[in-house]
């Protein structure tokens, strides 16, 4: 006969078992229903430029990707488009191995200078979504860059959150990828630093551009005196504007000065003050001159300020075509896009100044 209470020992332990069992899956319901609701995992560095350097850095899908540090973790990961790139709703889509998973981001919101915002989902390994933000802000004399993952945590998240430290392995990525951002934007700010010193000539900065061929018409002294430049432009622009409607010609740019000659001794200069028009070499105006001046190379700086004072920026470009080896030939051309009788702050009156160089 079996001993009492033998027959009911397995009974015991499977009780037992049940009901650890059940407290474990009761523990685990608990803490997938308790902690925060969302999250954001964030990671910020101070890189030295200013924000407009920066940008272009983080706006694109093309450009977050020289810096991304998943690039690492599966270097042949395949990566597709939609869309067109820099646009709301471009969407960049990847599939890797296990360590970068499969899904895709979507290009959301855009701030120029100061945010970009987009709509990550993942796929695999596990399904998921939520936000990526890029944000910029002054600091300093560089750019405080801060890259941070934001999102709602469901049952799973909290669940995983108990167990796995979520802000630092996803603040290691954040660290490594914005660590390269730092280099890469560094290295551009510097080479544009260098290519605008090459460029800066006394303080104003000299664009080297292709200018085409330009038609004038206007009124020319060959050997109009410094001091009664000012009245010589005055009647010749007049004269110019009324002869130019009279012919029904069509404008092309501002009024302008075509130099031919500028005698430091006798204080005089070989000018044609007149206006840019369509038409060719042989276009007649009555009462006016007609000159071309030819297509090619030629120096240009935005100069602001007041007329008489655009000395300095001519001197600049002396210097700079001397520093250069370059030649300047032909002509000197001042085209006066401000007109003096609408906007009176003579800061802001501006003259472009080309030269021909070659």
């Amino acid at each position: 006969m079996p001993t009492p209470g033998q027959g009911d020992h397995p009974m015991r332990v499977l009780k037992t078992i049940l009901i650890i069992l059940l407290a474990l899956l009761a523990i685990v319901a608990l803490l997938g229903f308790i902690g925060p609701g969302t999250y954001r995992y964030e990671r910020s560095v101070t890189i030295g430029a200013p924000a407009e350097v920066v940008y272009p850095h983080v706006s694109t899908f093309a450009a977050m990707d020289k810096w991304s540090p998943w690039n690492q973790r599966d270097p042949n990961m395949k990566k597709s488009m939609e869309g067109t790139d820099g646009e709301i709703g471009a969407i960049a889509r990847w599939e890797g191995n296990s360590d970068v998973g499969t899904g895709e981001q979507r290009l959301d919101s855009l701030a120029t200078n100061s945010m970009v915002r987009t709509r990550l989902k993942f796929v695999e390994p596990w399904s998921s979504e939520c936000d990526a933000v890029v944000q910029l802000a002054p600091d300093g004399e560089g750019t405080k860059v801060t890259w941070a993952m934001v999102g709602e945590n469901d049952f799973a998240g909290k669940l995983m959150g108990k167990f796995m430290d979520m802000d630092e392995m996803i603040g290691k990525d954040f660290e490594n990828g914005l660590l390269m951002l730092k280099e890469e934007v560094e290295a551009d700010a510097a080479a544009k630093m260098a290519e605008l010193a090459s460029k800066t000539s006394g303080g104003f900065v000299i664009e080297t551009i292709e200018r085409p061929e330009s038609v004038y018409v206007g009124k020319r002294n060959r050997k109009v005196k410094w001091n009664e430049m000012g009245a010589f432009y005055g009647s010749s622009f007049g004269a110019a504007g009324a002869a130019i409607a009279a012919a029904k010609l069509e404008m092309t740019g501002a009024p302008s000065g075509v130099f031919f000659e500028w005698n430091e001794k006798g204080r005089t200069a070989d000018l044609l003050a007149g206006m840019p028009v369509k038409g060719t070499a042989d276009l007649k105006v009555p009462g006016l001159e007609t000159v071309v001046v030819p297509a090619g190379k030629v120096l240009h700086i935005p100069y602001y300020g007041a007329y008489e004072k655009v000395g300095p920026a001519h001197e600049a470009m002396d210097a700079y075509i001397k520093q250069n080896d370059l030649t300047h030939y032909a002509n000197v051309i001042e085209e006066y896009v401000t007109d003096p009788m609408i906007e009176k702050d003579t800061t802001k009156w501006l003259t472009n100044i080309y030269y021909l160089v070659k």
